[in-house]
């Protein structure tokens, strides 16, 4: 399968306001709420106290399924942050995280006590093609195979990794170091233009776009027989 970008990139001033060839002022550029940032595990919340009330969605389900929920992390993570007196539950240090919560009840996760992997570093031989880019953006031509992103179980070889070698500057855009720059993805089995956030500005207003869906994307398919 293979995606293509279709919000014209080619021209700049319809993606990122403010960038070139916008009319709009570089003071009028507005960040998008935390709730719309690039990646997951807002590495912002690591390190500080998480506390949230149970909610209805999750009345009954254990300890350690709400404690990876909320802290954005596998549940081998949370089960290891329970394990070291890093969850309260009503005040209470839980001591399992087989036990099932209440709705309303109290949650509170030590945000030092939920680990922090180290940022992705540049890797000169992942290969990928640029098909455009500016001062806000640049646009990839990712071929299939190819991981965005680090992850469980690939932490080295991704286009992340490959992206930093070529634009070092990548490594301070974005809310996830994990993620810098990445503002949509696709499968590692999909090829296709991939559109890569170059500053702070650009990110917020493409992550706007795709939330808003006013930035599209195209995909071509090949099927092999005839489909049931």
């Amino acid at each position: 399968m293979r995606c293509f970008f279709v919000a014209g990139f080619a021209a700049t001033r319809s993606l990122v306001p403010g960038g070139r060839g916008s009319s709009e002022p570089v003071s009028q550029r507005k960040s998008a709420p935390v709730s719309e940032r690039v990646g997951r595990g807002e590495p912002e919340r690591r390190g500080r106290p998480l506390m949230e009330h149970v909610p209805a969605a999750l009345a009954g389900e254990r300890v350690d399924r709400v404690v990876a929920l909320l802290a954005d992390v596998s549940r081998s993570v949370a089960v290891a942050v329970i394990a070291d007196g890093g969850v309260r539950v009503d005040g209470a240090v839980a001591t399992s995280g087989k036990v099932r919560l209440a709705e309303g009840a109290l949650v509170e996760i030590d945000g030092a006590a939920i680990p922090v992997d180290a940022p992705p570093q540049a890797d000169a031989e992942v290969g990928f093609t640029v098909v455009h880019e500016d001062d806000d953006v640049i646009v990839v031509d990712k071929p299939a195979g190819l991981v965005v992103h680090p992850g469980p179980g690939r932490r080295e070889g991704t286009l992340v990794n490959g992206l930093l070698h070529r634009y070092p500057e990548l490594a301070r855009v974005g809310d996830d170091p994990a993620r810098p720059g990445i503002v949509h993805r696709l499968d590692a089995g999909s090829s296709g233009l991939l559109v890569v956030a170059r500053t702070a500005a650009a990110a917020a207003s493409l992550v706007g776009q795709f939330s808003a869906h006013t930035a599209g994307r195209r995909y071509d398919a090949v099927v092999w027989g005839v489909p049931d």
